[in-house]
């Protein structure tokens, strides 16, 4: 990825991560920023794939573009079961999920701002 001098690189790697979401047609895509809520990251992004076989292609497409065109080594978690997987990549954590698991844990409820609309893209 070309250094873009308006962005920081956590906003690039965010670039990269939602283009990649979207090239693999990941559905209800949230953008949650955890800026003033936790130190892990500066974003977390939730999102669903509609098999365990998409989600785990959807995640290691990600993971692999990571690599290639910023050098990110990203932590993955539950990519062998496929129900939701977890990436770490430092600045953005990922989460993909089948859409069961994730209506089942809600889990962008829990880091949403209070009466917050559904951002889904």
């Amino acid at each position: 990825m070309t250094a873009n001098p308006g962005k920081t690189a956590s906003e690039q790697m965010l670039a990269l991560v939602l283009k990649s979401l979207e090239d693999d047609k990941a559905e209800g895509v949230v953008v949650i920023s955890l800026n003033g809520k936790s130190q892990m990251a500066d974003n977390m992004v939730v999102c669903s794939g509609r098999s365990t076989r998409q989600v785990a292609a959807i995640s290691e497409k990600l993971t692999d573009k990571l690599k290639k065109e910023m050098g990110v080594f990203s932590k993955l978690e539950g990519k062998g079961q496929g129900d939701w997987v977890l990436i770490d990549a430092g600045d953005v954590i990922v989460h993909v999920f089948r859409p069961e698991v994730r209506e089942f844990y809600q889990l962008e409820k829990m880091w949403m701002e209070p009466g917050a609309a559904d951002a889904t893209t």
